[in-house]
């Protein structure tokens, strides 16, 4: 509860930092908070966007796309729970055999590693957020209400066939962490559902003998997850659905498709993807 209790303390403390709004407002519909069409560069605003959505589906590649076009901070807590898993720290064997059992980590941890990288933002001047798994309970959402305001939740959806060929065929390169996947999926149509097809990320060569696959990405552990999230995580989507503040998107097939489709509902323009485009 200390850590709570300091969280809820910062909202006075550093409201200017991370909060854009002095009252708290009920936005009409989602998209009032995407950027207008005169800005959609949106270079300097300062967002303080949340992504939802199961694990596996695409938060961290989409947020960090979205983090780098909008010059804001990408705060992934998936990353953080691998960075303390990586170190000595108390918190390591802990947060290791919560991973390896596929359940979800406590308020408390999840909080307390959070509320150390915005202090980390603030003390570099860093202006906005978007959030990247957090919240995943309706408390974590309820103590994030507390400590600052989010403009606009993005829910990514994918089908859940399609999600655990994905975590299955995630890897990751030893030697310079990058992440890659080697899953080709396609989903025939049917029941009025369009075809998807999902081109692997393969690695560089230089990559190719040094791609190793996460402990908790075997078939067991990865329906587990999303048993977990559709029990737990589900009741966020209606918290922030009756604010206003939910976007549901479904994602129409690999990055290239969904990204560009993302951008379009988001009023947002990846000016440097149509230079690559057009090279």
């Amino acid at each position: 509860m200390a850590v709570l209790s300091r969280l809820i303390w910062r909202r006075a403390a550093s409201a200017r930092s991370f909060c854009a709004k002095s009252d708290r407002q009920l936005l009409a519909s989602p998209l009032s908070s995407a950027l207008p069409a005169d800005d959609s560069t949106g270079k300097g605003r300062n967002v303080q966007w949340a992504f939802l959505g199961c694990p596996g589906v695409g938060k961290g590649t989409y947020a960090a796309r979205l983090s780098k076009l909008l010059g804001v901070p990408h705060i992934a807590t998936g990353d953080l729970v691998r960075h303390e898993l990586s170190s000595s720290g108390p918190l390591s064997s802990q947060l290791a055999e919560i991973v390896n059992q596929g359940r979800l980590i406590s308020d408390e941890i999840i909080i307390d590693l959070l509320s150390k990288r915005l202090e980390e933002a603030q003390s570099k001047g860093q202006m906005g957020f978007i959030l990247d798994g957090f919240p995943r309970t309706v408390r974590q959402a309820e103590i994030l209400e507390d400590v600052t305001d989010i403009d606009l939740v993005i829910n990514l959806k994918l089908r859940e066939e399609a999600l655990i060929a994905k975590c299955l065929g995630r890897r990751t390169c030893s030697e310079c962490g990058g992440n890659y996947n080697v899953a080709c999926i396609d989903i025939k149509g049917e029941n009025g559902n369009p075809r998807m097809y999902m081109p692997p990320l393969p690695p560089p060569p230089q990559c190719e003998s040094k791609l190793i696959t996460r402990s908790d990405d075997n078939e067991e552990v990865v329906k587990e997850r999303l048993r977990v999230y559709n029990e737990q995580s589900r009741p966020v989507e209606d918290f922030y659905r009756l604010r206003g503040r939910l976007l549901e998107f479904d994602l129409p097939g690999g990055i290239p498709e969904s990204w560009t489709k993302l951008l379009h509902v988001l009023n947002l323009d990846d000016h440097e993807d149509k230079r690559t485009a057009a090279a």
